[in-house]
């Protein structure tokens, strides 16, 4: 190869590199993304509000229209796996926060476990988030 040809090549590698990093999108999977409690402090009680985020990792920004199909409160922090709470999604008061009203009857460490369909994304996302619930 002389030296003409090698100086071609070295330039199509770099567009073709450049082209590549601009599409970074096509590279997103759905580990790049999760959800995050808005506090990790909830009141206990009958209808206690647990609210999350789900975003994005690579840009922090949220991430709206998420469709979760799993929503489980339990008490895995405290040891208690088995003992659930009813757990019931509510309606979002802004893009990209998920809300849901629980039944959180003692204090204590509790788990959140979501499953969920990010839009255009390949997979399921899933989280497993603790908080506690104080009196």
């Amino acid at each position: 190869m002389n030296f003409y040809n090698a100086k071609h090549a070295a330039a199509a590698a770099l567009i073709g590199l450049a082209v590549g990093g601009a599409n970074s999108k096509a590279w997103a999977g759905i580990d790049d993304y999760e959800f995050q409690l808005i506090q990790n402090a909830i009141k206990k009680g009958d209808a206690a509000i647990v609210a999350v985020r789900l975003i994005d990792k690579r840009s922090g920004k949220v991430v709206p229209d998420a469709v979760i199909f799993t929503q489980r409160v339990d008490m895995a922090p405290d040891g208690m796996e088995m003992m659930t709470a009813p757990i019931e999604p509510l309606p979002s008061k802004e893009p990209g926060i998920y809300r849901f009203k629980a039944n959180l009857m003692m204090p204590g460490g509790y788990r959140l476990s979501l499953g969920a369909k990010v839009q255009g994304e390949t997979g399921s996302l899933e989280n497993k988030l603790e908080f506690k619930a104080i009196p």
